[in-house]
């Protein structure tokens, strides 16, 4: 078993950029666009425990925000387990990490990201 627990300098800059971009649209209430920054973090940061936690707890925190039962719910757990599934290397590759989609079904990456991860990991 492969226990992964630092990010890659090259790729926590992509990383950072999603987050910097999710609070930039939280700042002027654009909500929908926020959103799809933390998943595309969610996408870079998934192996790695910290980064995995990180962006499930501003989804929780947009969640409150929205106050969006839905997705309060969804993300405790997935802010509890995401990261012990990261550092175990058991993660569903792709998965967004939105209360919107299974916690445990993987889904395909973007070809823009996809080629980040690659380039970087």
């Amino acid at each position: 078993m492969k226990f992964i627990t630092k990010m890659p300098d090259s790729l926590k800059t992509f990383y950072q950029k999603e987050l910097i971009s999710a609070r930039i649209a939280l700042d002027v209430k654009n909500y929908a666009v926020s959103w799809y920054h933390l998943e595309r973090a969610h996408i870079l940061g998934q192996p790695f425990p910290l980064e995995h936690t990180y962006v499930h707890w501003k989804m929780l925190a947009l969640g409150i925000k929205l106050k969006n039962t839905k997705e309060i719910l969804g993300q405790l757990p997935r802010l509890f387990f995401g990261g012990v599934k990261s550092f175990v290397g058991k993660i569903p590759i792709g998965n967004t990490g939105g209360s919107n989609v299974p916690p445990l079904k993987p889904m395909e990456i973007a070809a823009e990201l996809k080629q980040i991860i690659r380039e970087n990991s």
